[in-house]
């Protein structure tokens, strides 16, 4: 087990629970979110114990960064509201509701012994993929993304990517003549990318509106965008009628 919270009384008081359960060992703890995907990757740990609000990436950019060969049962730790944790309830593992009481830790290991089989892949996936649809949709637009390259990760400005395309339940990001796979749902993406800056073209990609070097009229009201890395996008009737009129002006 890994426990994954900034504040230090926090783990402790999760440790001290799990002390008294001899058939469960924690394998580390992490201060921060991206503390945490570090050692998910080097511990691959059954169960991770995640903190919603965390300083430096919060629980929901952990799960969307987990690696798809570590997948642990995710138990948030959180004091948000009810919808969140309806959300929780039923696609993750379980969660606890901070203050965390012992009756409560209690009716979570047991669920965890009775759940003690390792998960298939393709079920954890599945799981994971419900799960990030159902997080709140986050209240400031990204700055950043984290993306992994070359068996390291980095931050990337928002304002270096290109275009960013859906690949199941993974996305690819085009950034800086690079691509960088990373976990999660491109309405969830969409929803974290500040809209005057990205233009949903289709119903798998994402685009940069200022790296968009050309726009071509194209049959059946649709267009065909050339981007500055070369690559071009078909933007479709579909998302041109639902582009917001504060973007798009036509005669």
């Amino acid at each position: 087990m890994l426990i994954a919270d900034d504040e230090a009384p926090a783990r402790a008081k999760l440790r001290r629970y799990l002390a008294e359960a001899p058939d469960f060992e924690v394998v580390g703890e992490a201060d921060g979110g991206r503390s945490a995907l570090e050692q998910v990757a080097a511990l691959k740990p059954d169960v991770l114990f995640l903190d919603v609000q965390m300083p430096d990436i919060d629980g929901f950019g952990v799960v969307e960064a987990l690696p798809a060969d570590a997948l642990p049962r995710i138990v948030f730790v959180t004091a948000h509201d009810a919808y969140a944790l309806r959300a929780f309830e039923v696609h993750a593992f379980d969660y606890l509701l901070k203050p965390v009481s012992p009756q409560r830790f209690a009716a979570l290991l047991a669920r965890l012994r009775a759940d003690a089989a390792p998960a298939r892949t393709g079920d954890a996936e599945t799981r994971l993929a419900a799960l990030l649809e159902a997080l709140p949709q986050p209240q400031r637009y990204a700055a950043h993304l984290l993306l992994e390259d070359g068996g390291r990760a980095r931050f990337v400005e928002v304002e270096r990517i290109d275009r960013i395309e859906a690949d199941r339940n993974y996305l690819v990001v085009h950034a800086e003549g690079r691509s960088h796979r990373l976990r999660g749902t491109l309405e969830r993406m969409a929803a974290r990318l500040d809209p005057a800056r990205f233009l949903r073209a289709n119903r798998s990609t994402l685009v940069r509106i200022a790296a968009v070097r050309e726009v071509t009229p194209w049959p059946d009201g649709e267009y065909r965008l050339l981007l500055g890395d070369g690559s071009r996008v078909t933007w479709t009737r579909r998302y041109v009628d639902a582009a917001p009129p504060s973007l798009l002006l036509r005669p």
